[in-house]
């Protein structure tokens, strides 16, 4: 209940504040940098409430504070109509909102180790959430305006903070404070700096979507609903793919499966780039469920492979960095830029190119793994 509750937020903020900024008379320069400012604050917050969870050994505690902190600053931004003050709220806001994600994931991987259940077996809720609200609050917001979205998003971060009262810690009170001095020969090896690069080129790409895909439908002719309807095909296709790599994700190598997430990312932009129909938007979103449903997963997956449980949420918290953070930050700026200087088409197709890029990156990673693999069986065979 509560992975569907915090995701209809999501499904606001991603699917419908540029709409309701638009509606307040802010140009699309203007909503990029209100965008820009969320991953850019987000950078510091999911790195300070990570570490904090870590150190209290805590999750829910710090969980409800920061929704307590989310409401009270959503419920500012929406009394604010002058820019440079709605810039200081929402950056505001996104220090709370930011690290919902990772620490959520953190609860999830934790109680899934303690339970024997999975990850994608919590998650999935998550997407079930966001599909409801991308369909039922574009319907609303058709029929009674962008001023409905105060409501909404007050209604479903008040809902998350009620139903996080009655989550439990999977963290025991007796166990020892970790050591981050163990973290930082993990995070500075050059293998997962260089995961983490390739996570973020890919991530600037599916940003750039996240934030312009509402205001690009708009463009096409679209209304509210067809925009939720686009977020639910999305949301929704993720459910199999999910329930999929939760029984058989564990026998295929991380890698080589975000290269083919990668692969299917750049051909799905490169459509993207092409459509003047909204209604193919909708077709083209099912392939998010092979795109950022393996993404995901993945890169979960991975991270959780090489950090151990007691940096869980701080593991987490530098993925949500790189993923939302910085190519949050970097995919406002740049495709603010193409979006108003060149196209949306353009947008996407730059976000095509940098998808292959993150393809081969991934690929290249593979090769090296594997070689550093053969040389050590080989030296162990020597021996």
């Amino acid at each position: 209940m509560f992975y569907v509750s915090f995701f209809m937020t999501v499904a606001v903020i991603t699917s419908y504040f540029p709409l309701y900024f638009q509606s307040k008379g802010f140009s699309t320069i203007q909503i990029g940098l209100l965008y820009s400012v969320g991953p850019m604050i987000g950078i510091a917050s999911n790195l300070f409430w990570g570490v904090m969870s870590d150190r209290f050994r805590t999750v829910k505690k710090v969980l409800v504070l920061i929704l307590i902190g989310q409401l009270t600053m959503a419920f500012l931004v929406f009394r604010s109509d002058a820019f440079g003050l709605l810039m200081l709220l929402m950056g505001a806001f996104f220090f709370f909102q930011t690290p919902m994600t990772s620490l959520s994931d953190s609860l999830s991987l934790l109680t899934a180790s303690r339970t024997g259940k999975s990850y994608a077996s919590f998650r999935v809720w998550g997407s079930i959430g966001f599909a409801f609200a991308a369909l039922v609050f574009g319907q609303l917001l058709r029929s009674y305006g962008a001023g409905l979205t105060v409501v909404l998003v007050l209604g479903t971060i008040f809902c998350s903070l009620a139903l996080s009262l009655f989550l439990k810690d999977a963290r025991e009170a007796g166990v020892k404070k970790p050591d981050f001095s163990g973290l930082m020969p993990i995070i500075s090896s050059r293998p997962f700096v260089a995961f983490m690069l390739t996570v973020l080129v890919l991530s600037v790409a599916h940003r750039m979507n996240d934030g312009f895909l509402a205001l690009f439908l708009q463009r096409l002719g679209a209304d509210a609903s067809i925009v939720g309807n686009s977020w639910m095909a999305s949301a929704l296709s993720e459910i199999p793919v999910f329930f999929l790599l939760s029984k058989y994700g564990h026998k295929l190598k991380e890698l080589p499966l975000l290269a083919v997430c990668a692969a299917m990312y750049a051909l799905r932009f490169l459509l993207m780039s092409q459509v003047e129909n909204p209604q193919w938007v909708i077709v083209i979103q099912l392939m998010h469920s092979v795109s950022f449903g393996i993404f995901l997963f993945t890169c979960i997956r991975y991270i959780q492979s090489v950090v151990p449980d007691q940096f869980r949420a701080s593991g987490q918290a530098l993925f949500a960095i790189t993923w939302s953070g910085l190519a949050g930050l970097l995919s406002g700026l740049l495709g603010g830029w193409l979006f108003n200087n060149w196209s949306p088409h353009a947008m996407y197709g730059a976000a095509s190119a940098l998808a292959l890029l993150g393809m081969l990156g991934f690929l290249v990673l593979h090769a090296k793994t594997r070689d550093s693999s053969l040389e050590a069986e080989m030296q162990r065979g020597e021996r």
